[in-house]
């Protein structure tokens, strides 16, 4: 029963989806939802690619109708998350550039509500890139429209790939919470079998989308790793909807980019 509590923990705390679930469950429960994080991206992975493959049965994913559905997958997909990760990215985004390197001012801006300059500059950037790539996915079609499965749940994994490798910035919050009742087992378990299946996903049609994905998830998780452990000292609740964010829009690219150079035909002079 504590399982399927913190599974559907795990399905309201990320989704706006009616997960029937406490909205006052105790921390230890938030620890023990997180190993089902990567489950819930697969189930939003699972709506998304059966949109654009639906989209795709309807000629839609060609010709003028593949910005529309594009747009419209887009719209889901920031809706069903509540933009909750795209609220954490805005604010990494000001604290970073009006913390000015001061760690006290960057969680006191991250603590601000509003939105600055910067943050809205990270969510036009964001979304942008994710559109663009949806549009190239859609016309490329097929297998690539799989993508939109794994890369759900590999963004997802890279929470918990965070918060097993790096210490809560603060004593109190969300990033608290996470690192001081997070079940290690379950957790390194759960990140290691969501990322091998994405990438076995990835491969079973592209081996080269596989290993460029698996460097872009690598290297993005240890640069922004980095990034936090200099300015906080650790990581944050923001910081982990940032890396959510940050890990689904290099997904995407670099997904987008080589099934595009796979398809492209070489220029001869």
């Amino acid at each position: 029963m504590r399982v399927w509590r913190a599974f559907l923990l795990a399905g309201r705390f990320l989704t706006r989806w009616p997960f029937p679930a406490a909205a006052d469950a105790p921390p230890t429960l938030y620890g023990s939802a997180a190993p089902f994080f990567p489950v819930i991206g697969l189930l939003l992975g699972a709506l998304l690619a059966g949109l654009a493959l639906g989209g795709h049965v309807f000629g839609l994913t060609a010709g003028p109708g593949a910005p529309a559905l594009a747009m419209a997958l887009l719209g889901v997909w920031v809706w069903s998350t509540g933009a909750l990760h795209l609220d954490g990215l805005a604010d990494c985004a000001d604290a970073w550039v009006g913390g000015l390197g001061s760690r006290e001012r960057t969680l006191a801006i991250l603590k601000d509500p509003h939105i600055g300059a910067m943050g809205v500059v990270a969510l036009i950037l964001v979304l942008l890139a994710k559109l663009t790539a949806l549009m190239v996915m859609l016309d490329l079609g097929g297998p690539s429209l799989w993508a939109l499965l794994w890369v759900p749940v590999l963004a997802r994994a890279q929470i918990l790939w965070l918060a097993l490798t790096t210490p809560a910035a603060r004593r109190e919050g969300l990033g608290a919470v996470l690192g001081a009742h997070l079940p290690r087992a379950a957790a390194w378990i759960a990140a290691g079998a969501a990322t091998a299946v994405s990438l076995v996903a990835a491969a079973a049609y592209s081996p080269v989308t596989a290993m460029a994905a698996a460097a872009a998830a690598g290297l993005g998780l240890l640069a922004w790793r980095r990034s936090l452990l200099e300015r906080l000292g650790g990581y944050t609740g923001d910081g982990v909807g940032a890396l959510v964010e940050l890990s689904e829009t290099l997904l995407l690219l670099t997904t987008a980019f080589v099934l595009a150079a796979d398809t492209a035909t070489p220029v001869v002079s």
